[in-house]
């Protein structure tokens, strides 16, 4: 089974790129970019690219003769990373399955996966291709969003979206929370046979600067905004406005928001 690669098209991979990027993805790729340069691979694969947020601080980071690979099972998505970065540069994109990666056996020294394991239908497999590929002693980096106590901008989103829709509340904003226990995923890596495993809980506080484009990307960024649709209730603008009421109660003027990640490092054996 795979993901269903309709879901981050249209307009999406814009409003996700330009609303939601900035405020809680930005820092988190310049921290998973950082640690990944740190082993000073020569040929690295990011998984779940998306719009090339974690690509560009990985090109940033790494030796300037590294060969980069950017995947992502939306095509879409991958338009707008490619928007990033000049003739010459070496950085390539595939559209790809995680789960079914189109790469040889021991093809990378790096393998990097910033906030995409959530979305896998078979977590476990996609542990065990990120293995495959993997060179002995290679090194893969994975993260996701710690629980939503920890991170209430999705708190607030559902609570949003559940006052639209009471009887049948759009259910996307569950998903990326949807992996916030530390030792289901520890125990999946040992299992694809990652070792050295190196667990880091990352808080920050971020202050946004527009609330209103924030409010919007967490609407129309992602596939949320085909689930409000499809109910043909409300419109989308409507809950957007609430939500840019609700953060600005929750987070003050200006806004600041705390957010919270897990990252999870190992070797491959």
């Amino acid at each position: 089974m795979t993901s269903d690669p309709a879901r981050f098209i249209g307009d999406i991979p814009r409003h996700y790129d330009r609303g939601l990027g900035p405020v809680i993805f930005e820092a988190y790729a310049e921290e998973t970019a950082r640690r990944a340069a740190i082993w000073g691979p020569r040929n690295a694969l990011e998984i779940a690219a998306g719009t090339g947020i974690v690509t560009r601080k990985l090109r940033d980071a790494l030796p300037a003769d590294a060969r980069l690979t950017a995947t992502d099972l939306n095509a879409p998505m991958l338009e707008i990373a490619r928007e990033k970065f000049r003739p010459g540069e070496e950085v390539g994109f595939d559209v790809a399955d995680a789960l079914v990666l189109p790469f040889a056996d021991n093809a990378f020294d790096a393998v990097i996966c910033q906030f995409g394991l959530m979305f896998f239908p078979n977590k476990d497999a996609a542990h065990r291709e990120a293995a495959r590929v993997l060179k002995p002693h290679g090194r893969y980096l994975t993260s996701v969003w710690d629980a939503p106590r920890y991170n209430p901008f999705s708190r607030i989103g559902l609570e949003v979206v559940e006052r639209f829709f009471p009887d049948d509340p759009p259910k996307f904003l569950k998903t990326p929370f949807s992996c916030p226990e530390i030792d289901p995923t520890k125990e999946a890596l040992i299992g694809a046979g990652f070792t050295n495993i190196v667990i880091s809980v990352l808080p920050r506080v971020h202050e946004i600067a527009d609330v209103a484009a924030f409010a919007t990307g967490l609407v129309f960024g992602s596939p949320l905004i085909d689930q409000i649709r499809a109910r043909g209730e409300v419109v989308p603008e409507a809950v957007v406005e609430a939500l840019v009421e609700r953060l600005s109660e929750e987070f003050g003027a200006p806004a600041r928001m705390p957010m919270q990640a897990i990252l999870f490092e190992g070797s491959r054996r």
